[in-house]
């Protein structure tokens, strides 16, 4: 991934948790755990629809390196509110090098949610270099929208 793309998706998940954060601070609205009923079923779309989702994808170190990473992805919906029901998962992709005699390399990373839109998990990085990773949101085990980005391992 760029630097530059890589700098945009820091500081939007930045804007993102910023946002929350003020929302929450300024917020008169009861706590959520006392807040009355989600709207009913038929108002969301139903599992596997498609959505349009704000993705926003980050990882710890920045950029990652081979072993162990931190990784976060924060989900936003159409209107900007925290994606909090959803599974999502992170799934590290590199192509066969042949000429390496190398075969294509793939790794998922389960996120866990955290509050606020934020799903969170540790995963490895198996080698430096360039991957292609495919962050996916879905509810009811069906996928309702993805992002794939490049990153480069160090």
């Amino acid at each position: 991934m760029k630097e530059t793309t890589m700098t945009r998706l820091i500081v939007m998940l930045g804007l993102v948790a910023g946002g929350a954060f003020v929302a929450a601070c300024g917020s008169s609205q009861p706590p959520a755990g006392d807040t009355a009923p989600a709207a009913p079923a038929a108002a969301a779309p139903t599992a596997g629809a498609a959505r349009d989702l704000t993705i926003a994808f980050a990882s710890t170190p920045a950029p990652p390196k081979t072993g162990e990473n931190r990784f976060e992805v924060a989900v936003m919906d159409e209107n900007g509110r925290p994606v909090t029901d959803a599974s999502v998962s992170a799934e590290f992709y590199m192509a066969a090098m042949p000429q390496m005699n190398m075969r294509e390399m793939r790794n998922r990373v389960e996120l866990t949610h955290e509050g606020s839109g934020r799903y969170t998990g540790t995963g490895m990085v198996l080698m430096a270099g360039s991957w292609d990773v495919t962050v996916t949101v879905s509810r009811g085990g069906q996928p309702i929208d993805s992002e794939t980005l490049s990153v480069t391992a160090q």
